[in-house]
């Protein structure tokens, strides 16, 4: 059974997307729609650049966007189905366009506010997020509850076995990643991000973005998304929209998403998108797993190859 998984922010990098737009006429027709729908050429900063204006939140978050659905279409117009969807952070509303549940003009101005949002709702500078790695879930809560003292840090991230992310106010993820260390965690790296997400400090972007979700015309999904909120499948319209609106404060439980897939008879997983963040988590998570990986026309072929029926 095939489930299509979509990558979050942080898999951008310059040329994205450009290969499939040269081979693939609908790829080539998704540019052109989100450059539509945004009113700005998206697509030259995927293809072209400079970095670093494409790091930016508000346009990374499109771009990723646009080449997912991209590379989702061109497997869909070949025969390659997945019976499930899934994504990481804004991968989930890649896997909601793949599953008609949100139009993908709508989508791509959509995350471009969303990206904003978040931006506006921590200086850059007060926040921070870092990786902790070793260690298990129960004592990355307790690093960061003791080391808080009155500020905000959290799980953002429980993406595999011994990889959490921790989110927060800076000062307070220096000293929870100190007392991750002295708990056991083999390594804490900060992350270049230019704000704290999936936590509380959030609040503000996720009022923001509820106002903007909740307007949309919405369609229940015609395969079942996998929440990072729960690790529950939506399947309709109203869940799926409200599950886009919690995700915004709520860690993203990524380790459980790719377990009720498995659980539901999962065992190949279709990453679409650029790089490859989310097999390696998914081979710490699942080691029966099949994984391929498509973001340009070989990738591409590869997998109409093994999996076109």
């Amino acid at each position: 059974m095939i489930a299509f998984v979509f990558p979050g922010q942080g898999s951008q990098h310059v040329g994205m997307g450009q290969a499939l737009a040269d081979r693939f006429p609908e790829c080539r027709e998704t540019f052109e729609q989100a450059d539509a729908a945004l009113g700005t050429a998206i697509s030259t900063l995927c293809f072209e650049g400079p970095a670093e204006q494409l790091v930016l939140t508000e346009h990374a978050q499109p771009g990723l966007l646009a080449v997912s659905t991209a590379a989702a279409r061109v497997l869909i117009g070949r025969g390659v189905r997945p019976a499930w969807l899934a994504g990481h952070s804004l991968g989930e509303y890649s896997a909601h366009v793949a599953a008609g549940t949100l139009s993908f003009s709508d989508a791509v101005r959509t995350v471009r506010n969303r990206g904003r949002y978040m931006q506006d709702a921590v200086a850059v500078g007060d926040g921070a997020m870092a990786a902790v790695m070793g260690l298990d879930g129960p004592r990355v809560e307790r690093a960061c509850r003791e080391a808080a003292q009155e500020q905000v840090v959290s799980p953002a991230n429980l993406n595999a076995p011994g990889q959490i992310v921790i989110a927060g106010e800076a000062e307070a993820v220096q000293r929870a990643g100190e007392r991750a260390k002295v708990l056991g965690a083999r390594r804490v790296r900060p992350l270049p991000v230019s704000a704290p997400f999936h936590c509380v400090l959030m609040q503000p972007a996720q009022d923001r973005l509820e106002r903007d979700l909740r307007a949309l015309v919405v369609s229940d999904p015609a395969l079942p998304v996998v929440a990072n909120l729960d690790a529950e499948p939506k399947r309709d319209a109203a869940a799926s929209i409200s599950a886009l609106v919690d995700q915004v404060t709520a860690p993203v439980r990524w380790e459980q998403v790719v377990q009720r897939l498995a659980s539901e008879g999962v065992d190949t997983y279709v990453e679409v998108g650029p790089g490859t963040v989310l097999s390696g988590l998914i081979r710490r998570i699942d080691r029966n797993a099949r994984l391929l990986s498509v973001a340009d026309p070989e990738g591409v072929e590869q997998a109409v190859a093994a999996l076109a029926a």
